[in-house]
């Protein structure tokens, strides 16, 4: 109960020691990977490089990277879980999943050993912002294949008191906080500011009639924005603290101290590097780039030089918590990937659903927009020529195929005649960032609907209730 970290002799290790720690780690993993994975095998036989030639940390450059798609066509090319992977099946005890550019979820397999030790960090980073036995806790992130679903498990190994929650109305849920009085939440910066805000519509003193004291989110930048930080603790007189996750690896890899500071990375789990994007070269720490990352442990599937497409950059300087793992502060990201509610969306992703119904032309145009301090996107669509079906109709299917695919649904949906989209000749300008600029209030709650006559004549217009 009074200890200050969770396991203070990896947490607190001196840096020489923990890049020797590293080294070693890194040096078994590069040979495991190599003589276990297919895939692995032949890359590293291709590039000219055996895990012999990695002498230092910085011989890491030497190895090939990967990527997303890499990550993708193999598991393609081998499935259920690719070629990347070092371990049989029937030594794979659970996968997450998460949604990509192409109709295939991107698994990510764990051994038993994997998913214990990923729960040990989930502990870590709990006892760092200050999770303690007493505590009780409200895990309200999804738990259908999504990888922070079972971070809850590191919650309870802490032995504070679990309500699994997971996404449900926030009726519901802010019935839980008022029935059961738990102490710290966890979800995404946008929903805690919405679910403050829709608490105060009903009624509820977030300071007086809740008893919640810290405010975990990720998923999202915000909370590592220091406004937003400030108006969703002042929204609910809580401490915030913010972890990062990547789902090829595990749920959250880096979190908070109370010197919230950057992001704790778990340096012996992960080793990160950064990067010009445009390069590949390596940029000098304190310096933004494309972060990275390679495990160092992780037994089911190796990732070697990991691209994560997140913009960010690392602090190597000892923390004044007293904590010598490195800090990662995540400021963006390199594609057009854009995250709502803490869900990855992709323009490939709406494209999938455009172009599966067929009384629309497949063009597509996404808006993205922010309220109240919540990321939202808009989707504007064209109805074939040929199409026998009502504007209304294209509308809800949108909406519905959406939110079935991504577990998000658009704030809008715009069906538009054939052709009233611009056409590109090379690569479309799917996206229109509008962060930042004053969207109408009243096009938050609502999609617009037009009704045409026989002759395509707009004859009146509504609105269907979101």
């Amino acid at each position: 109960m009074t200890k200050k970290y969770w396991n203070e002799e990896i947490e607190t290790l001196p840096l020489n020691n923990l890049r020797k720690l590293q080294l070693k780690s890194l040096q078994e993993h590069l040979e495991f990977a190599y003589q276990h994975s297919p895939y692995y095998g032949a890359s590293f036989r291709k590039h000219g490089v055996l895990p012999s030639d990695l002498k230092s940390l910085e011989d890491l450059y030497r190895f090939p990277f990967i990527d997303k798609k890499v990550e993708r066509d193999r598991q393609v090319a081998s499935p259920l879980l690719g070629d990347l992977v070092a371990v049989e099946e029937k030594d794979v005890v659970f996968v997450s999943a998460s949604s990509g550019s192409t109709g295939i979820p991107t698994l990510s397999p764990f051994t038993k050993e994997d998913f214990y030790e990923f729960q040990d960090v989930e502990s870590r980073l709990f006892w760092a912002a200050g999770m303690r036995p007493t505590d009780r806790y409200v895990h309200a992130l999804n738990f259908t294949l999504f990888v922070g679903g079972p971070d809850v498990i590191g919650a309870q190994n802490l032995g504070a008191l679990c309500l699994w929650v997971g996404t449900i109305p926030s009726e519901r849920l802010l019935f839980i906080l008022k029935e059961f009085q738990p102490t710290i939440i966890w979800t995404t910066p946008s929903y805690a500011w919405y679910l403050g805000e829709t608490a105060q519509k009903q009624g509820i003193n977030l300071h007086t009639d809740l008893s919640i004291r810290k405010i975990i989110v990720a998923g999202e930048p915000g909370g590592s924005i220091p406004a937003t930080r400030k108006a969703i603790e002042e929204l609910w007189n809580a401490d915030l603290y913010d972890f990062f996750g990547i789902s090829d690896i595990f749920g959250a890899c880096a979190g908070m101290c109370d010197k919230k500071d950057g992001l704790h990375l778990a340096e012996d789990h992960i080793y990160v590097e950064v990067i010009d994007p445009g390069t590949l070269e390596p940029v000098p720490d304190g310096q933004k780039g494309e972060l990275v990352f390679t495990t160092l442990r992780k037994r089911a599937r190796p990732l070697i030089r990991f691209r994560t497409g997140d913009i960010g950059l690392v602090n190597r300087e000892q923390c004044e918590c007293g904590r010598t793992h490195a800090r990662i502060s995540v400021t963006g990201r390199i594609d057009d990937m854009i995250i709502v509610s803490g869900v990855n969306v992709f323009p490939s992703d709406i494209e999938y659903v455009v172009r599966n119904i067929p009384s629309l032309t497949g063009e597509y145009r996404i808006t993205v927009v922010e309220e109240n301090h919540m990321t939202k996107f808009d989707i504007e669509a064209e109805r074939s020529v040929h199409a026998n079906v009502s504007d209304e109709y294209l509308v809800n299917q949108i909406s519905h195929l959406t939110k079935t695919r991504l577990g998000v649904k658009p704030r809008q949906v715009k069906v538009l005649n054939s052709g009233e989209l611009p056409r590109a000749t090379h690569k479309a300008k799917r996206i229109v960032d509008l962060r930042g600029y004053k969207v109408p209030k009243e096009k938050v709650e609502y999609f617009e609907v037009k009704k045409y006559d026989k002759n395509r004549s707009v004859v009146s217009t509504g609105q269907l209730s979101h």
